[in-house]
């Protein structure tokens, strides 16, 4: 089995921002600025937020100088790890990478960002970190395959996760391969997540992605230290490979490191859903402004997925069409397309309607189908076809390439203007513009402490009743 674990250390230890190409660099700040602003509305409006933050008090993680965006308060960095960590997934409004099937910016940048904090590193350490970190995520997710990993009951972004996050902060530290080897091998014994939260809308999928932040920043940090982690943690017998998936592809993790960039195939999301909704989002959209489609009009729609797609937002379809809370929605296609073709819209304020009398008259009409064309362009495109009719006729459209993806990128217009919807409420106008231009200024930075600062809202008064 090819030396997996080796030649990630070796890359992930000697990445250099200065030698990344510019398309990269940019892209890797576009990719914080849109994870700081699902952070900063995560922090107040997630119903999972309240007793997390009093659970990180009681266990005594409050009591630190790390901060956590859209909060006054300071944590420890292990603390500000797991919150930025979970916030960033709370909405699930996160980046998204296709044909790994999770969200890599959630574990990997509070890491980074953390462990910045701990030794005063300057942005472009940090962004170096958050690179590598994106690399080790995605391409372990890849070399799984993604799918493979599901079909255990596995959720990627937090298994895969908690090695990218080991290997931001490790970079963030300037650990060698060695230690970073080490980092690994530690980060080996906490890999973990289930995707069991699909039962009942549970909260441990937010959790399990901050908590494998905390891990990766816990592992690096005992690696520099000194402490010896397991050996090959990703191709031994025992190894992450072997352990979480029957068919692996270890060498697929290596294919062309360092020359194809795995994070520039990362994604954001211009909903705040599960991405395999997307396409059906964007084809609603469109059909309902080129008809001019009313609600009342709809007899009956179909919704074309792939098979990943139909196990995560299509089925059973009797549940996805009654939703009953937040994480329901967010994994309901039929509510986030019926959301779609009542309004014209699918943003945050889209759940509070998921009591809505014309939503709900809309999700009996809505059924979702495993489409074979559709099938056949996944992993490589998260596609969907949504088919209408109405007024006697069928109005049908497939979207290949959703808003967001790689290939059909948010400029830096629509990526501030995403922040801005997020971040606003909280921060405020004027505050929320400085945060966004910190970030995107944030490898000129001597460190990452003004940046931090930014984040925290102007008024204690924000936070009361919390």
């Amino acid at each position: 089995m090819a030396a997996v674990t080796a030649t990630l250390a070796a890359f992930a230890a000697t990445l250099d921002h200065d030698r990344l190409p510019p398309e990269v660099r940019e892209r890797a700040r576009f990719l914080v600025l849109d994870l700081v602003g699902n952070i900063v509305r995560g922090r107040h409006d997630a119903e999972s937020t309240p007793p997390l933050l009093a659970a990180v008090r009681a266990l005594g993680l409050a009591a630190g100088s790390a901060a956590v965006f859209g909060d006054s308060a300071r944590y420890t960095p292990a603390g500000a790890a797991l919150l930025n960590g979970a916030l960033a997934h709370s909405l699930d409004f996160d980046d998204t990478h296709a044909a790994g099937t999770l969200h890599p910016g959630a574990p990997v940048i509070p890491a980074a960002l953390a462990a910045a904090e701990m030794v005063g590193a300057d942005g472009r350490t940090v962004l170096s970190g958050i690179v590598a970190g994106y690399e080790v995520t995605c391409r372990l997710a890849l070399a799984l395959p993604g799918g493979d990993h599901y079909d255990r009951g596995y959720h990627p972004t937090a298994t895969c996760g908690a090695f990218g996050a080991a290997a931001a902060a490790a970079r963030v530290f300037g650990l060698d391969e060695r230690a970073m080897q080490d980092a690994f091998g530690i980060a080996l014994s906490q890999a973990a997540g289930s995707l069991q939260f699909l039962a009942n809308g549970a909260w441990t999928k937010r959790f399990q992605v901050g908590w494998s932040a905390m891990n990766g920043l816990a592992a690096a940090t005992l690696a520099r230290e000194g402490f010896r982690g397991a050996a090959e943690a990703f191709e031994g017998k025992a190894g992450f490979l072997r352990a979480y998936a029957p068919n692996p592809t270890p060498e697929r993790a290596l294919q062309d490191l360092g020359t194809v960039f795995e994070l520039m195939h990362t994604a954001v999301k211009p909903y705040p859903s599960c991405r395999y909704g997307h396409a059906c989002i964007d084809a609603a959209i469109a059909l309902r402004a080129e008809h001019a489609l009313k609600p009342e009009e709809i007899e009956a729609v179909t919704m074309g997925l792939p098979n990943k797609g139909m196990l995560l937002v299509g089925a059973p379809l009797d549940y996805k069409r009654n939703p009953q809370n937040v994480v329901d929605g967010q994994f309901s296609g039929p509510f986030v397309v019926a959301c779609a073709l009542a309004t014209g819209h699918m943003g945050w304020d889209s759940y509070a309607l998921l009591q809505d009398p014309v939503v709900r008259g809309l999700l009996p009409r809505i059924t979702c189908v495993e489409d074979p064309e559709i099938q056949a362009l996944f992993p490589a495109h998260m596609a969907g076809r949504l088919t209408i009719r109405a007024r006697g006729q069928e109005f049908t459209r497939k979207v290949t390439v959703a808003k967001g993806e790689p290939e059909n990128f948010l400029t830096e217009e629509e990526l501030r203007a995403k922040f801005h919807g997020l971040a606003d409420a909280v921060l405020g106008r004027e505050r929320a513009a400085q945060l966004a231009d910190a970030v995107l200024g944030l490898d000129a930075a001597p460190d990452v402490n003004g940046l931090m600062r930014l984040g925290a809202p102007m008024m204690a008064a924000r936070l009361a009743g919390e």
